[in-house]
This record gives structure tokens, C-alpha cells and sequence, in this order.
């Protein structure tokens, strides 16, 4: 079972408590720190020091911020009623899963700084160089990652190499996103030889997954380094190089079904490169909270189940194959379409997930359970909820799951995505491309899903197109928190065409009706006459998320011009 093999992973867990935050909050060394000298005796303690950074220190991240910046502010969900600070792109720097989300990502920071530090300092005779350099190298990709995450979404913050250097300073700079860039993929770089080809042990990182990171890196770094508006093509070469690397050389591969991907239990599958780990525990921050919070309904969940109003936008909906608008007014639109992606990532009326048990209300009146219908609604609004990563019940699941503890693992990077990267790099600063290999990646990705070959009225396309690449990449990681750092990777080099997807989404209010229930072949698809507020204004001043209100007041320098890190080189 799980909760044993992955005893790596809980090791520390009883050792770590919850991360209090404090008005000094990226400086301080967190109090949760793991310092003691004496625990570095051995290669075992060195890797299970490196282990919180694989969970727990995602945890206030994940729990609700992921999705509420990766896929509510993109436009992938939304929520009528809550979450409306995301939704309109309007969050204060008091928003509470903003400061999560901020709080975590330099919990990371934090922590990686601290592993470095402690397995230089602390590490024995007994711990083997080839363990030092892997510790050395997951805690630096960990930051790196969550670097990443904050420069996407906050623009400029401030690097920090060791907080207890800074401990007593008070006039913090952020760096400039052109120099956070630069450090990142210097880093990546850096520990791809000291990590092995191989896992040390199931679910952490290899040299593939720094790789897959840094093709990643070089495609974000491409637009920040945009000239004119024409990405860097050094720097589009570079993620080719590395992406291409990953398929040819990982021994990774395409799960063959779109749905295995998200069948539990699918943790660390040959399609991974790099997942937070979680397990099903009784201690607060080792198990993954996101389903109590996706799930439609308690019916599906264990005594949770809290998203029921929050559903895909009439605008994603659009994008599915097979779904198409009908009369003249654009207030409808009706199909179904042979994408596997919409029945693995959102519920539909009438659809079935027999590997989910559900509560319903028998015709006797009486309480039995039956797999997983999703229920349907004949009123003038409806909510197509997630699927992805919603797992079941207790008895849907071996290893157990309680309110808010699952232990259904989070992708961070997963091979598809090399494939589009590769795709995107190819196409660099064109509107198309012929070119047969990145082709083909598109394709398969499409044919995994079920479809067909991108075509035309002449049968099979020779090109594959801008809008190609967004469509794919939207709905492959729909609901993966992806999407929003794609849009701010579209800022750097084209702010126009970031903010037009955005401002011309469709987020309002809709019905969905079944042909037949609960077998049904097609849906309708109707905006609700009376919801007025479908759409949101953002522009550049409220792309990027706020620096909390509290780390503003303690540190007032965050709010001065950022700084190139590497200035006075």
C-alpha cells in the first residue's frame, strides 16, 4: 500500500508543523525548520530531510490556490457566488488563498535554502557525495519551481539564496522577471548531472524531470527576453533541445487512455516526470485536500464534496470538438464530442464514473449507493463540475480517504506537455508550421484524446497553427493549473493577445439539457437569460496578483522598482 511505500515521504511528517506566518515572513527562518545536526548522519536522513519539499510545503498551495489562480482567474472554471475576487480578477492583497498561495511558494524557498544549507553544514562522513549533490539538487529544483509559480504570478518578487543571510534585513528588493528568468535557467542547468537517470525512490525527481523543467524555463524565458514582440530564438532552440531530449531519451511514454491518467490510483505513472506526493494520513498537510473541494457534491465525497457552483466557462466548453453553436443569436450551442478529455476533467448530465460510488435516493424513498451518475438539473442554470482528480469514496479508494485527506498524488509535469512545448518552439514566432516532426506530437496528443488529425475540408492538414497549440495545451491540462501561467508566458512577448483571450471569455451563468437521461447522446447548452455578468475586464495593471498587504507593511522596499539580481556582475 501507499502509506508504506512511500515511508520516504512520511518520515518527517510528525517533525514538521503547520507554517505560521508572521510579518517577517520571507526573511524569517521558518519555525518548522529542520536544523538539527545530529540528523545527518546517514544517506537515509539526508534524502528524508529533502522529503516535506515533495508535499507539505505545497499543501497551502494546493489546497485551494492552485486551482483559484491556475484555473479560475484563466478562465478554465468559475464560480457565480464565490471565489468572485479570481473570477474578475479584482483580489486584494488580504485575499486569504492569495497569501496561502504567497505564503507557500516561500515555504519552498525557505526550506530548499535551509536543505542546501544543512547538508553542507551538517552531512557526515557516512553520507556519500553522489547523495549530497541529489539532496543538493531536489531542494534546488523545488525552488526553482516555486519561483517559477511566483514570477508568472506576481511578476517581479525578490530571489532569495539563504534566508538566514537576510535574516535581520529590512530593505528586500524584487528582482526584475528578465534576471529571475536568467537565475532559473542557470539553476536547472546546474543540477540536471548531480540527479539520476532513475529515480532514488519512487515519485522523486530524476534528471529528466530538471530537463522537462527546463524546456519549460527556456520557453517562458524566450518571451521575457522578446524583442519587438519576437520571442528569443536562442532561448526557443534551447526548450526544443531539451524538451526533444525528454521524449527520446526517458524512457517515458503517453499513457495510452487520456482517462488513465486520473484512474486512481495513477500515481507516478510512466507519463510523469515530477508530482506532489501525497498519502492518506491522519496529519494535516500530507494528504491532498483538492477534491473535498472540486467534488460536486458529499454524495461522491467523504463528508466534503464542496464544489457544486463551480464549473468549466461557457468559453472552454466552446472549445471542444463536436460541440457547436446553433441559431443566430450565439445563446446556444449543442453536441457531443468523441475529446475523452471532457468526460475525464468535467461531469456532464447523464455521464457515468463507475470507479465512483454515489449516494442516491432509491424510488422506495430509501438511501442506497450505485456508481457515479452525474445528476441532472432542469432549471435555467446548471454547473458542469470537475472529474479530474476527484477520486470517490472510502470504498471507492484502498489506502482509505476521510474529509479532506486523499491520497491521490498532483501532476507538476508530465510528458504531454514536452510534446507541445516541443511543438511551440518549433513554431517560435510564426502564425504555422509544416514542420513533420512537431506535427506529429500534436496529433498524437489529439489522437490520445480521441480525436483525429488536426484536418481541413482536403483530409489530414500539413500545418498545425497558433490557435492549434493553445486549444490543445487549454483542454490537455484543463483543470491542472496551468493554463493562467501559460497566458502570463503570452504576456511577456504579446500583452495584446493575452488580455483579448481573457476579456472576451464567456464566464456566465448557463443550462445544460441532455437529449435523453441518464443515457444521453448530445447536450444543449443555454445561457441563462438573466445572468448579466459573463464577462471581466482586465488589463495590465491587474494581470499579475498583489503582494500580500502584510509583507508590504513589514517590508515597504517590495513596492520600489525591481533590481536586476545579477547587477554589478
Amino acid at each position: 500500500m501507499k502509506i508504506i511505500k512511500y515511508t520516504w515521504l512520511l518520515s518527517l511528517f510528525t517533525m514538521f508543523a503547520l507554517t505560521n506566518c508572521s510579518e517577517d515572513y520571507l526573511v524569517r527562518p521558518p519555525e518548522d525548520a529542520l536544523t538539527d545536526a545530529d540528523f545527518y548522519k546517514t544517506n537515509e536522513e539526508v534524502m528524508a530531510a529533502i522529503a516535506p519539499l515533495y508535499s507539505r510545503m505545497w499543501f497551502d498551495y494546493n489546497d485551494k490556490a492552485s486551482y483559484s489562480i491556475g484555473d479560475m482567474r484563466s478562465g478554465v472554471i468559475f464560480d457565480p457566488w464565490n471565489d468572485r475576487e479570481f473570477v474578475e480578477f479584482n483580489a486584494s492583497g488580504n485575499n486569504q488563498s492569495l497569501i496561502a498561495a504567497w505564503n507557500a511558494f516561500f515555504t519552498v524557498v525557505q526550506q530548499a535554502n535551509l536543505a542546501i544549507r544543512n547538508v553542507n553544514a551538517y552531512a557526515t562522513d557516512a553520507v556519500t557525495d553522489d547523495i549530497k549533490k541529489y539532496a543538493i539538487a531536489e531542494a534546488r529544483f523545488m525552488r526553482a519551481c516555486a519561483y517559477r509559480n511566483l514570477v508568472l504570478a506576481w511578476g517581479a518578487v525578490p530571489i532569495i539564496e539563504d534566508n538566514i543571510a537576510i535574516m535581520n534585513s529590512t530593505d528586500i528588493r524584487r528582482n526584475t522577471p528578465s534576471s529571475i528568468w536568467r537565475f532559473l535557467t542557470t539553476e536547472m542547468r546546474a543540477i540536471i548531472d548531480d540527479l539520476p537517470e532513475e529515480p532514488y525512490a519512487t515519485g522523486r525527481i530524476t534528471k529528466y524531470s530538471a530537463e522537462g523543467m527546463l524546456a519549460r524555463f527556456y520557453l517562458s524565458r524566450a518571451g521575457v527576453e522578446a524583442d519587438g514582440g519576437v520571442r528569443n530564438q536562442t532561448y526557443l532552440d534551447s526548450a526544443k533541445y531539451y524538451a526533444q531530449h525528454v521524449i527520446e531519451y526517458s524512457g517515458k511514454s503517453l499513457l495510452d487512455d487520456y482517462r488513465s491518467l486520473f484512474l486512481y490510483p495513477y500515481d507516478n505513472n510512466n507519463e510523469s516526470l515530477f508530482e506532489l506526493q501525497w498519502v492518506f494520513s491522519t496529519t494535516w498537510g500530507a494528504s491532498n485536500s483538492v477534491p473535498a473541494y472540486l467534488a460536486y457534491s458529499s454524495d461522491i465525497a467523504n463528508g466534503d464534496g464542496w464544489g457544486g457552483n463551480k464549473s468549466a466557462t461557457w468559453w472552454l466548453l466552446n472549445k471542444y470538438e463536436g460541440i457547436n453553436p446553433i441559431g443566430t443569436t450565439g445563446d446556444s450551442i449543442r453536441g457531443a464530442t468523441i475529446d475523452t478529455r471532457l468526460y475525464n476533467t468535467f461531469m456532464l448530465p447523464g455521464a457515468h464514473y463507475p470507479e465512483i460510488t454515489q449516494d442516491y435516493t432509491m424510488e422506495d424513498g430509501t438511501q442506497g449507493q450505485r456508481e457515479c451518475i452525474y445528476p441532472n438539473n432542469t432549471a435555467d442554470l446548471s454547473f458542469v463540475c470537475t472529474k479530474k482528480y476527484i477520486c470517490g469514496k472510502n470504498v471507492d479508494i484502498a489506502e482509505g480517504a476521510s474529509s479532506q485527506h486523499y491520497p491521490n498524488n498532483i501532476y507538476m509535469l508530465r510528458l504531454a506537455e514536452m510534446y507541445l512545448i516541443y511543438a511551440e518552439a518549433v513554431l517560435g514566432n510564426s502564425n504555422q508550421s509544416s514542420d513533420a516532426t512537431a506535427l506529429e506530437y500534436v496529433n498524437t496528443i489529439r489522437r490520445r484524446a480521441g480525436l483525429n488529425n488536426l484536418s481541413d475540408n482536403e483530409g489530414d492538414r500539413s500545418y498545425y497553427t497558433v490557435e492549434d497549440l493553445f486549444n490543445e495545451r487549454t483542454l490537455e491540462f484543463a483543470m491542472e493549473s496551468m493554463l493562467m501561467y501559460d497566458l502570463s508566458n503570452i504576456f511577456y512577448y504579446d500583452k495584446e493577445r493575452a488580455l483579448n483571450i481573457l476579456n472576451n471569455q464567456d464566464r456566465g451563468l448557463f443550462a445544460v439539457y441532455p437529449d435523453a437521461f441518464p443515457n444521453p447522446n448530445s447536450w444543449t447548452f443555454v445561457k441563462t437569460s438573466w445572468d448579466s455578468n459573463r464577462s471581466i475586464n482586465v488589463t495590465e495593471s491587474n494581470f499579475y496578483l498583489p503582494i500580500p498587504v502584510a509583507d508590504l507593511s513589514s517590508m515597504p522596499s517590495l513596492s520600489l522598482d525591481p533590481v536586476d539580481y545579477y547587477a554589478g556582475e
